[in-house]
């Protein structure tokens, strides 16, 4: 008969179920550090994949007869590094790789927490930088690795997005990300970039993809690229929690601070953005009253100190633009010709189509509908709007604005027509009724 590790009885499909809730409570970032300690010790971000891959399939298969172990991240790493071992093996330079993963050390007894005694030492002599996903992080930032397969790769193992959703994040479509992620995981092999933590002098020039990362990992959990769900609160709490961890440890990095304050001042809307059934309150109807307080002081406090940076760039801007979010005590008192000005300067800096389309929100904000409807018109053939759900979105508020109804309906239609999740589909379609 099953019991559960505490001795109580229960049915093979209670055990089963116990199993899967075991396993469903390893998030993005407990896979993550599994796969960061595995990915160090082999050398091998596919071979540590697959090896972490196959355990969660052993234990689905072993804990519901034996019940759940009380390490469950120790057996799990125990399972997966047998795992990489035999592949090891398989391939015949078993000779050549266990000089590498000291054998003898793979043999040491876990503790009950689930850390290895080597790990831990490792993790005590890494520097200000020691947490396992910052590692894999500035890894995945290497500059021997394409800039846009750093932001897919890093997106994809660290932050735990499915291919599907990195491809969104980035706008690109999947086949293409699919690619690109195989293609970076056989460069790290290829090249033998090791999974440790950089010496101080390569952590500035490897800090802009690190940052990139964060941010995109927020956006997705800010708003699902799919799901039922509008938001994801482990992503976006996540994501806070490693923009933290790193001003902790570069409390001086301008852009650290900016990236941190955008965060906090984006997050502080959270109570008022999605309404009792889960739909998403667009930012101009939300009730201001239900914005974090003390959030918003936080982020201020970072996005001041990021501006007056010498470093000041990307975030620090985009840090500012929400901060003026922020202070306005209506959405009719927000100062949209600041905001404008702001992101003509962010595109200086980064000139892509979302900042484009940014500039001409502000503008018509600013200016009045019919040049934000001009401006955005200007951006409709670029082939990434195209397949930008808030730039369809944009088109049908504005046209709403200037009284063209049935102009305002295609462009909803074409904004349901893309992939998003289903909350925003229920807001699209409210909408169009």
């Amino acid at each position: 008969m099953n019991r559960t590790p505490h001795g109580t009885p229960s049915s093979a499909a209670e055990a089963q179920e116990g199993a899967r809730r075991a396993l469903a409570a390893f998030g993005p970032e407990a896979r993550a550090r599994l796969l960061a300690s595995l990915a160090r010790r082999f050398g091998d971000l596919g071979l540590a994949e697959d090896s972490l891959q196959d355990a969660f399939v052993q234990a689905l298969r072993t804990w519901p007869k034996t019940g759940v172990p009380a390490a469950p991240a120790a057996w799990l790493m125990t399972t997966a590094r047998r795992r990489a071992l035999d592949a090891v093996r398989r391939e015949g330079v078993l000779a050549q790789k266990l000089a590498q993963l000291r054998i003898e050390e793979e043999r040491a007894p876990l503790t009950s927490s689930g850390a290895d005694p080597a790990e831990a030492a490792l993790s005590r002599s890494a520097g200000p930088l020691a947490d396992d996903r910052l590692v894999l992080f500035f890894t995945c930032a290497h500059p021997a690795l394409r800039p846009e397969d750093r932001v897919a790769l890093t997106l994809r193992f660290v932050a735990g997005l499915t291919t599907e959703e990195v491809a969104h994040a980035l706008l690109v479509p999947t086949t293409t990300m699919q690619q690109r992620i195989v293609r970076a995981k056989k460069r790290i092999r290829t090249l033998g970039i090791p999974f440790t933590t950089p010496p101080p002098a390569e952590i500035r020039p490897r800090l802009h993809g690190v940052l990139r990362v964060v941010y995109l990992l927020y956006a997705e959990g800010y708003a699902r690229s799919t799901g039922d769900t509008h938001v994801r609160d482990d992503l976006t709490a996540d994501a806070i929690r490693l923009a933290r961890v790193l001003h902790r440890s570069l409390p001086t990095a301008g852009e650290v601070t900016g990236l941190l304050g955008l965060l906090l001042l984006t997050e502080a809307r959270r109570p008022a953005r999605i309404s009792a059934g889960g739909v998403p309150i667009p930012l101009a109807r939300q009730d201001r009253e239900r914005w974090d307080a003390a959030l918003i002081a936080e982020g201020i406090g970072c996005a001041e100190a990021a501006a007056a940076s010498a470093e000041a760039g990307t975030y620090a801007i985009q840090g500012a633009i929400a901060a003026v979010h922020a202070e306005a005590p209506s959405a009719e008192a927000t100062d949209w010709r600041q905001i404008a000005v702001l992101y003509r300067m962010l595109e200086a800096h980064e000139p892509g189509p979302v900042v484009r389309l940014g500039r001409a929100v502000a503008l018509g904000r600013a200016h009045g509908a019919e040049e934000g409807l001009r401006r955005l018109d200007a951006l409709a053939s670029d082939p990434a709007l195209a397949r930008f759900r808030p730039f369809h979105i944009a088109r049908a508020i504005t046209l709403e604005e200037l009284g063209d109804a049935e102009a305002a309906a295609r462009a909803y239609r074409r904004a349901l027509s893309l992939s998003g999740n289903d909350a925003e589909d229920e807001f699209l379609t409210a909408a169009l009724d």
